[in-house]
């Protein structure tokens, strides 16, 4: 503890970050769970370990690969089947192969990589998984299987084709299949979290502390970004 004890207020001063999470294990046990610095720098809120979330970026795929092989174990999804078995919309044409959800969970589905409408914090512009994914299809730039390209938008297909098959909305699923299984009672893929969620998100400042924070920014494919969640929780997944 005292190693990081120095670094991480070492770092969160040198670089004006206002607060942190940090984890520790090592062979499913806990050697560390601390929290450092503000989740608002404002109210000089403290940063908890358990209570406090963090927006957990790409982390979230994780999860949506799990909900993915969660529901190809029950055959209810084969991973080598055109995705547009799944779909009420049409993945276009290109090449003459289909895309996979294993080309999906491999980042091998060909698409070009776009960054339109991924992030905003304006609740009133969030469009539902299923609108974003039309409106943002991109466009298919290799055969599948061939070019590794890291693609947001695969990842949020497979989002919502866990949708589609289990009947669920996204995050729905992995709260029901996941989240609660492992007890992970302050994580959520709802954004902004629901007004009864138990934790606090911490506040986001862009650049440094001294602009005011940015406020909940949700992330558009949620299965590709969309997870909140605290240290305690990721030590149970």
């Amino acid at each position: 503890q005292p190693f990081f004890d120095g670094i991480i207020s070492m770092q969160l001063e040198r670089s004006d970050i206002a607060g942190a999470s940090v984890l520790v294990m090592k062979d499913g046990n806990v050697l560390l769970q601390k929290g450092y610095g503000y989740a608002d720098e404002k109210k000089k809120t403290s940063v908890d370990p358990v209570t406090t979330i963090f927006r957990l970026a790409s982390i979230s795929k994780l999860f949506t690969w799990v909900s993915v092989m969660q529901l190809e174990e029950q055959d209810k999804l084969d991973l080598d089947t055109d995705v547009n078995r799944y779909l009420d919309f049409k993945i276009r044409p290109a090449f003459g192969q289909p895309i996979t959800l294993r080309n999906l969970m491999t980042h091998t589905g060909g698409f070009e990589e776009e960054s339109r409408d991924i992030i905003i914090t304006d609740p009133k512009w969030k469009m539902s998984l299923r609108d974003f994914l039309i409106a943002n299809q991109p466009m298919r730039l290799f055969p599948p299987g061939k070019i590794p390209g890291y693609s947001n938008y695969g990842v949020g297909l497979a989002s919502y084709i866990v949708e589609r098959v289990s009947g669920e909305p996204f995050e729905q699923y992995v709260e029901n299949h996941i989240f609660a299984p492992l007890g992970m009672t302050h994580s959520t893929f709802y954004q902004p979290p629901p007004k009864a969620f138990p934790a606090t998100p911490s506040e986001g400042y862009r650049g440094d502390t001294e602009k005011p924070p940015v406020g909940f920014e949700i992330f558009n494919p949620v299965g590709a970004g969309g997870l909140s969640s605290t240290v305690a929780d990721m030590g149970r997944f």
